[in-house]
């Protein structure tokens, strides 16, 4: 590794490295519901590979991808489980947030990713919410 290698990036979250793997594996097999263990596997060695020994641009790129999925999923079948990408979403968000406290200019490159991936959650969260009924809660004056 090299010494002018920058590692603060590293620091961040654990979050990403322990929930993305199970909740990409579901977005990138979306129609077999449950993911193959082996795109599980898969999709956690390669996160284990950029945390080990990528770098924040790799990392950042990998996350780029995951935003995208999100958004596609956002944008599917409201049939489609929206559980796997509101988790991948909230995860990045934060993510891409904690990146103000970072030195560069991360923060400010992953500023479109946090626009979309805040319009995909509330799309994603409005899909959970249980249907109107049309019939309209009275309100006491007591």
């Amino acid at each position: 590794m090299s010494a002018r290698r920058s590692l603060v990036w590293l620091g961040l979250t654990p979050e990403p490295e322990k929930e993305l793997p199970a909740a990409v594996a579901a977005l990138r097999a979306p129609a077999t519901g449950r993911p193959p263990a082996a795109l599980v596997t898969a999709e956690r060695r390669r996160v284990e590979r950029l945390v080990l020994r990528g770098t924040q641009r790799g990392w950042l790129r990998y996350l780029r991808e995951v935003t995208a999925l999100v958004v596609d999923a956002a944008a599917a079948s409201p049939t489609t489980d929206p559980g796997p990408a509101l988790l991948a979403g909230e995860v990045v968000l934060d993510h891409h947030h904690m990146l103000i406290g970072l030195p560069g200019a991360a923060y400010a490159r992953t500023a479109p990713q946090r626009r979309a991936l805040e319009r995909a959650l509330a799309h994603l969260r409005d899909r959970t919410r249980p249907a109107a009924t049309g019939h309209r809660e009275s309100r006491s004056t007591v």
